[in-house]
């Protein structure tokens, strides 16, 4: 046999070989991507096979909380699965976050997201232990609006007249907060910005000592949420002069908006959501959210929303994605103009 010949045949059974195992590992690739895919549907329509933990980064009694306890509990009747609200305050929201974006991508803990934590902490903090884009959004479930309030002896019945005031007597009127960096010191901030005025912030341990110098006449005014202010509003001790939404507030419906008060392009809405750890199975991701959506549809948790000052809002996960992404950037802007740092 001339070597040609031979050289064919050896390159001929190369080729098959090369042929039969090419063959073998399209099977192999096929086989496990179909295992994959199957074990993921598995996996998906298992879920939830434990308790779920959601972690609230800031303490009881706030909205965030009001929030992820009132979805929670109806997320427990609906996954079938006992829902556990943690909460870990402490920095800014920052320890409480970050524990929620180094925990397992699994669906099993979750993060009630707010304002502070992934729009105003992540500019505020030089290293705030996570980044505010490793999280999957889930849902947003809950809007507020700010209020502008003042206490009745200022002789400003109306936002025009506060604001001429403030222009009349720059450095003179003090507005308080629960302290440096907060979403009330930031919304004060950015009304000193939007109005022209010079006003002082005072900052302190909490809402319920600023509220309590607002209704003593320590202080002028405040930018702050209804429920701590609901009560005192209605008893006359605190006189709201607008929400700073585009739409009126449902429970202060005689209250005008910012915008119909004089004050057009000041609107502060704090937000609530769940998201979750980067890595969550996409899957997992939609039906939390199915949940959620069906959760905040129902008149009980509304309800419970509702007497919080809160208002309900579902949405799709990319809608909320936007609306973190916008956010963040309205709110690290206002931080650097107001130069606040805690550390």
């Amino acid at each position: 046999m001339s070597d040609s010949k031979i050289n064919r045949q050896r390159h001929g059974k190369i080729a098959g070989r090369r042929w039969a195992a090419g063959h073998v590992v399209a099977a192999l690739v096929a086989a496990i991507t179909a295992f994959v895919s199957v074990h993921n549907t598995a996996q998906a329509q298992a879920y939830p096979a434990k308790p779920i933990r959601i972690i609230v980064p800031l303490p009881v009694a706030n909205p965030p909380d009001f929030v992820a306890r009132v979805v929670g509990q109806y997320l427990t009747t609906s996954l079938g699965q006992q829902v556990i609200v943690d909460n870990r305050p402490g920095a800014g929201g920052t320890i409480g976050t970050a524990a929620v974006a180094n925990s397992p991508g699994d669906g099993y803990t979750l993060l009630l997201a707010s304002t502070t934590t992934l729009s105003i902490s992540p500019s505020l903090y030089s290293n705030p232990g996570y980044d505010p884009a490793a999280f999957v959004p889930i849902s947003l479930a809950a809007t507020a609006p700010f209020l502008i309030v003042v206490h009745p002896s200022l002789p400003a019945r109306t936002l025009k007249e506060l604001i001429a005031l403030a222009k009349a007597r720059p450095g003179q009127l003090n507005f308080g907060s629960a302290g440096s960096g907060t979403p009330l010191h930031i919304a004060g901030e950015m009304l000193k910005t939007t109005a022209g005025v010079d006003i002082v912030h005072v900052p302190y341990k909490g809402v319920v000592p600023a509220v309590t110098d607002l209704m003593s006449g320590r202080i002028q005014l405040m930018i702050e949420q209804l429920y701590p202010l609901v009560e005192f509003i209605h008893s006359g001790r605190i006189r709201p002069l607008a929400v700073a939404s585009a739409k009126r507030h449902p429970q202060l419906p005689d209250v005008p908006t910012t915008a119909e008060a004089g004050l057009p392009g000041y609107e502060v809405v704090g937000w609530m959501g769940l998201v979750a750890p980067r890595g969550t199975p996409a899957d997992v991701a939609r039906r939390l959210n199915a949940e959620v959506v069906k959760a905040l549809q129902t008149k009980d948790v509304r309800d419970g929303l509702f007497t919080q000052g809160l208002q309900p809002s579902g949405s799709t996960q990319e809608a909320f994605a936007a609306l973190i992404a916008a956010e963040s950037v309205r709110w690290s802007r206002a931080v650097k103009t107001s130069g606040a740092k805690v550390d």
